[in-house]
């Protein structure tokens, strides 16, 4: 299909929202052009500001508006746990369980060395230094099943082993190589309840 600069551009810019192919993102580029102006310009603003008011939180990594984020600045939360999760997304997944009442560390990345992801894109000095504190009792690493989110967890385990605290990860549920963000809540929940150590 021929599409002039502006609308490829804006093809390709919608390329690089997850599960969207080539065909989809043409589709939603046509959408948003064919709508009234005024409800995409609206979207855009939206967009803009989202965008403009969110970044990462020092402590844990989250994207928030406001830093240090509202779990972080939580002082009722459980100051023994802190759940180590790959995104923000997962955070909120794991909240909405209602399990869950401790702190977070958002990596934002798996470990792969050939995509050229290490232990700087995952901040594992950050994480470090989180799990360094004497108050933290238990990591639970609430990682993907894959093969990216095994060999993180391994890493994580093992620079953490100095520390002697308990290291845990999610349990029966999670099928190896499924995602997070595919479990319903209530699997999720029993995943955290049966956590195992590693």
């Amino acid at each position: 299909m021929y599409f002039n600069k502006p609308l490829d551009d804006l093809k390709n810019s919608l390329k690089q929202l997850p599960g969207v192919g080539e065909k989809t993102a043409q589709r939603f580029a046509l959408f948003l052009l064919h709508q009234d102006k005024e409800r995409t310009l609206d979207l855009a603003d939206t967009i803009k500001t989202a965008v403009e008011i969110h970044s990462f939180c020092d402590k844990c990594n989250i994207l928030t508006d406001s830093n240090p984020c509202t779990i972080c600045e939580d002082m009722s939360r459980d100051k023994t746990l802190l759940c180590v999760v790959e995104n923000t997304y997962d955070v909120y997944l794991i909240e909405a369980t209602g399990e869950y009442k401790g702190y977070y560390f958002v990596l934002n990345n798996l470990l792969s060395p050939m995509e050229g992801i290490g232990i700087k894109e995952i901040h594992l000095p950050e994480l470090l230094q989180r799990a360094a504190d004497p108050e933290v009792e238990e990591l639970i690493l609430a990682l993907n099943p894959s093969t990216e989110g095994e060999t993180t967890i391994d890493l994580i385990a093992a620079e953490t082993a100095p520390f002697n605290k308990r290291v845990t990860r999610l349990s029966t549920g999670l099928p190896f190589g499924g995602n997070i963000e595919y479990s319903n809540t209530l699997t999720l929940s029993n995943a955290i309840k049966r956590r195992y150590t590693i």
